[in-house]
Formats: C-alpha cells, structure tokens, sequence
C-alpha cells in the first residue's frame, strides 16, 4: 500500500512527489466564530485521544516523531542525526548545514525542505496517518533577508497538533500565529542569538501556550534562564530518557518544558 495519499505542493527536483488538488483539512487552524475570538476544529474520534505518538530528542534541531501507524518523521534532517533506522519523512531548513543535507539517504521516501526554487514552499503532505503542513518564515544569510528560507512544519497527527520552529529568525505576525493555529506540542530553538533572542523566543512560546514546549538548538543556553522568561504560567520537567510518550488526552493541564536527555 503506498504511504503517499496527497502530496507536497512543492519539492525540490529529484525529491519525489504527487501535487495534490487540495489541502487536507486541519485539524489545528482556528475557525473564526467573532472577533477577535476563535474556536480550533478539533475532529478526532474519542479512541483517537489515546493513540500515543513517540516523541525522540535525536540531537541539535532533530526531534523524531513515531506515529501510531508506525510513520518516523525527523526534523531538521541533516543526516547527522536520526537517520538510522531510516526515517519515513524528513523535513529540513536550510539556514545552516547542521539543518538539511543535499543528499538524503535514497531510502527515505519523502523529502520536504522547508524552502522554495522560487519563492516560499507550499507542503501539505498525508503519509498514512500523519497530516504535515508548512509555514514559511524567512531567515537572514550573511546580513540579508531570504524570503521563505525557513519552514514552521506542523504535524498533525492521533488528534495532536506539533510543530517544530526551525531555524528561527524574526518575531511572528498575527498572520503567522493564525496559519499555524493550535499546537499541544511546539518544539523551539533556545541557542539565544543564532536564530532568536530567548526573550523573542520566550514571548514566541507564551503566545502559543502549547501543552508541550521541547527546547533544542541549545548550546550553553541554562535552561532556568529560559523557563524564568516564561513565568510561572509553564512548569519546568526533565526527563533521564531521551524520548516520551503523548497522546491528546495525556497532554499536562498545565504547559510544560519537557527537557529531555541529551537537551
């Protein structure tokens, strides 16, 4: 059975895939009811919200994610990380080459870079039963800006909305925040300076209020010294392993900075 039910809008040549119609619906893009007011959709069947995805700190910028169905996704994919067993999806942003690689491994089936030959990609993306969706930002190379350099890629997958920032480089418009929608899960760079300051990464992260916040991109970055720019709205929590299990209806009342090994 192919994995591929709809594919990206746009890849970069010898990165093979199937242009789609149309968009999938999300299940995590606000639906306006009265301004300034929204409502997320939220369409998940109740034996969904226990279905629990694996959620991996690989190392840098690159989360794994496994999906019930047994989908692996790695993020920021440069091959130095996750790339062994052999991830199903891999998305990538190219501000640096610690964050993709030219020549992924042929066996990966599908290849999403977060940006575009000409102008900003346009992914939206079903491999069995994970739903992945972009949103272009731009980034800064050698003093200048790059339109659509970088990809926020959202996941969407067992009822959960996850998405991972990249590599990061300016605050994000209303625009922004209203094409990501919700996220139970966000993944966010604290290096605190290559990609954004902690205190735009900081006010990036209460904005969102995700369930989830798993920071990577760290170097020397203390990890109190993010969490305290978050208040004590967030709960801080790390973990002796490097990967945990989630599900929509395991999600912490409260959001939480969940420091994995290896973080």
């Amino acid at each position: 059975m192919m994995r591929l039910l709809a594919a990206c809008l746009f890849t970069m040549p010898a990165f093979s895939a199937m242009a789609q119609d149309a968009p999938v619906p999300s299940q995590c893009l606000a639906i306006a009811r009265t301004t300034p007011n929204v409502v997320y959709a939220n369409f998940t069947p109740a034996q969904a919200q226990d279905e629990a995805i694996t959620i991996t700190y690989a190392g840098h910028s690159t989360y794994l994610i496994d999906t019930p169905a047994g989908v692996r996704i790695a993020t920021d994919f440069s091959g130095a990380y996750g790339g062994d067993p052999v991830p199903v999806v891999v998305t990538m942003n190219r501000a640096h080459g610690t964050h993709f690689t030219l020549n992924p491994d042929p066996r990966i089936a599908h290849v999403l870079p977060g940006w575009g030959e000409e102008g900003p990609a346009s992914h939206a993306v079903v491999v069995d039963d994970v739903y992945i969706r972009n949103v272009p930002t731009d980034i800064l190379r050698w003093g200048t800006s790059e339109e659509g350099g970088n990809s926020i890629f959202i996941f969407e997958v067992a009822g959960l909305c996850i998405g991972h920032l990249g590599h990061l480089h300016h605050a994000l418009s209303p625009e922004h925040y209203g094409a990501i929608g919700r996220l139970d899960v966000v993944m966010v760079p604290i290096d605190g300076g290559m990609t954004l300051s902690l205190g735009d990464v900081s006010e990036i992260t209460t904005r969102l209020q995700s369930s989830i916040v798993l920071p990577m991109h760290r170097f020397s970055t203390p990890i109190a010294t993010f969490s305290a720019m978050l208040g004590e709205t967030f709960e801080v929590e790390y973990r002796e392993s490097r990967s945990f299990e989630v599900s929509r209806r395991s999600l912490p009342r409260r959001p939480t900075v969940l420091i994995l090994e290896g973080v």
